[in-house]
């Protein structure tokens, strides 16, 4: 069992970085090599800009290429929920955002030929109790009348024809939403940008962060310095830099995942006979999909703790008792990927993003990522070019969490609430 990613490990490492010194001048200077830096950096340079990313590590090599795989339209969180506390028209615009992120990733995929696997398989959310089933009800016959006809809810009598499980008590159907093999998404969006000029430094973090006398900023690395007129953090949980400010308003959330051996086709058409995403409405949530080479992927919020490998190891056993509670044939299979990766969760599970100081960011995509931080990427670009109205995020304060300095303590408090939670409701 390998303990890394199954996307990074079956994707092509990014070939076409910078060589030599950080230095010079530029328009931009992105920070962070994942799907919002990779994504802003390619936009910036279609719109003519000089443009140099940072990045810690390699390309996608956090949450961009550690994740589930899922391109998913819809909130993480009940519809119905948060229209009530946000209001339908808020609510409906941010859904609308949602859709429009799976929209970027399509069109970046065809545009600029990244060869990825999407497709259009929509999602499946899973009632885990029958109670969950009858709010799932609720919410998709709020999204069909005013912002998604294109849901609809299955039985548990009609599930088999969905999830080959007896787990479950029905669903809610997204048809929108999309999977992709993220880690050649990732990596292709890097190269796309590369062609278009943009100077691509991994394994260069960010040291400092100060105004430049005249104007600008002077981004410091080990590499050398950079003087940009416009910079801008995609740097999600990052620990690398000058990044007090975010850390304080964003928790590092460990998310794990496993996947299995190639299996037989005729086990996954009784398993997932569509093919679909699917997730469960629990609050340490699971979710599974297919892969390209017919694998099973099996993920969730298996430990609320950091990942590290011994920690993934502990949290891919629980994993592997899960899936097995869900899929019971596929007790005997082999697990060939194990690994975890770190989520930018917020304290209301909503993204961020803006201007501070004369520095723009965009992150806390709270394990709702892929398409959102593609989207980001690319309205960002719009943004640093003067359509500050673009932002759909724009008006959301984003207050310091409360005693989060640091590590994150309160991780294992924070799991034991979520599981009572699962357990009483």
């Amino acid at each position: 069992m390998k303990l890394t990613s199954y996307w990074l490990d079956t994707s092509t490492p990014f070939a076409s970085g910078a060589r030599g010194p950080v230095e010079g001048t530029c328009d931009v200077a992105v920070i962070g090599g994942g799907l919002t830096g990779s994504s802003a950096a390619l936009a910036l340079a279609k719109k003519g800009a000089r443009v140099v990313l940072l990045e810690a590590e390699t390309i996608g090599n956090a949450a961009s290429g550690r994740n589930g795989g899922h391109c998913n339209n819809g909130f993480a969180q009940d519809y119905a929920t948060l229209a009530g506390r946000l209001g339908p028209e808020l609510a409906n615009t941010l859904y609308r955002a949602f859709d429009a992120g799976v929209d970027t990733v399509e069109r970046l995929v065809r545009e600029e030929a990244i060869d990825c696997n999407f497709a259009r398989v929509g999602k499946i959310k899973l009632a885990a109790k029958p109670e969950h089933y009858d709010k799932l009800a609720r919410s998709q016959e709020l999204l069909a009348a005013s912002v998604d006809p294109d849901t609809a809810m299955v039985s548990r009598a009609d599930l088999h024809a969905e999830v080959g499980s007896e787990r479950y008590h029905g669903g809610l159907i997204y048809r929108k939403s999309a999977a992709l093999h993220v880690g050649r998404f990732v990596r292709g969006l890097a190269e796309a940008a590369a062609r278009r000029g943009v100077a691509i430094h991994e394994r260069t973090a960010m040291t400092s962060l100060t105004a430049a006398p005249g104007g600008g900023h002077l981004v410091g690395t080990r590499k050398g310095t950079v003087r940009a007129k416009q910079v801008l953090l995609a740097s999600g949980i990052s620990q690398a830099g000058p990044l007090g400010w975010v850390r304080r308003r964003i928790v590092p959330v460990g998310a794990f995942l496993i996947v299995t051996e190639p299996l037989p086709v005729d086990v996954l058409d009784r398993l997932t006979p569509r093919r679909r995403n699917g997730t469960d409405t629990k609050n340490l949530v699971n979710y599974f999909r297919t892969t390209p080479d017919n694998r099973l992927l099996f993920g969730g919020r298996a430990r609320f703790a950091v990942s590290n490998p011994a920690s993934d190891a502990k949290s891919g056993a629980i994993l592997r008792a899960a899936l097995h509670d869900v899929f019971p044939e596929l007790k005997t299979v082999r697990i060939d990927y194990c690994w975890g990766g770190m989520v930018d969760m917020t304290r209301d599970r909503l993204p961020r993003a803006g201007e501070r100081d004369g520095i723009y960011y965009s992150m806390g995509y709270s394990g709702h990522g892929t398409q959102m931080s593609t989207l980001m990427g690319t309205i960002m670009a719009e943004v640093m070019d003067g359509r500050a109205e673009l932002n759909p995020w724009a008006d959301f304060a984003w207050p310091a969490i409360p005693g989060h300095v640091g590590p994150p303590w309160f991780l294992p408090l924070v799991g034991a609430y979520y599981r009572l939670k699962d357990r009483f409701q």
